[in-house]
């Protein structure tokens, strides 16, 4: 009975004096508060871009009928194999740099997390600086927002994405002065995991888009 009860929890003294077992070591505690609010706010965040998607292509729908899509004038601007390709590679390769400084939390090496972790954010940085640039040398092109429909939906599409991953910077800065506190350890750590779900999101969306203005 004695290593029947250590194996399960220990024993407590319950009503009339007899023993009871508590259990011990296997309560799960389910998926954190953080996770959970980056979880809803994602999936909110997904039916918004799903709606300015289908915003767009019944836009493209209606104006290829009509004319052509794109714009005879806008034909070549929009070039996958410009500045924009670089950017691309950048969000995406800071993607990878995100989840190994989640590994890298998850065994406790906090140097390991504050490296990628600060690569990660450079990459961020660094990306919406080659957008900014991208969009000066569209505009010296001609293109704008007020260059019909085709111009609103490209701004507006790639203007809400980069103000999320403007947020998502934001985010990985906290996590990183806290993490560089020594805030973070392998036990706790939810806002890491959560940042990095919402670091996720953005590079997906950025694919999505990059493959629908530009490769479709």
């Amino acid at each position: 009975m004695t290593s029947d009860v250590a194996t399960l929890g220990h024993e407590e003294t319950g009503i009339a004096g007899r023993p009871v077992v508590v259990q011990e070591g296997h309560i799960s505690r389910g998926i954190s508060n953080p996770i959970l609010g980056m979880l809803l706010f994602i999936t909110s965040e997904v039916m918004f871009f799903s709606g300015l998607f289908a915003a767009y292509f019944s836009t493209r729908a209606q104006n290829a009928a009509n004319g052509g899509w794109p714009p005879k004038a806008f034909e070549h601007t929009l070039n996958p194999l410009s500045l924009i390709l670089v950017a691309t590679v950048i969000l995406i390769t800071s993607s990878f740099t995100c989840q190994f400084a989640v590994w890298s939390i998850r065994r406790g090496d906090r140097t390991g997390f504050i490296r990628n972790i600060s690569i990660t954010f450079v990459l961020g940085i660094a990306f919406l600086v080659l957008q900014a640039y991208d969009y000066s040398l569209l505009f010296g092109e001609g293109m704008t927002m007020g260059s019909g429909p085709f111009g609103t939906t490209y701004f507006t599409l790639t203007g809400f994405h980069g103000a999320h991953v403007f947020g998502g910077v934001l985010m990985l800065g906290v996590i990183l002065y806290r993490g560089m506190a020594g805030q973070f350890s392998a036990k706790h750590h939810d806002a890491i995991e959560a940042v990095s779900l919402y670091w996720h999101f953005v590079d997906v969306v950025w694919i999505i888009l990059f493959t629908v203005l530009y490769l479709l």
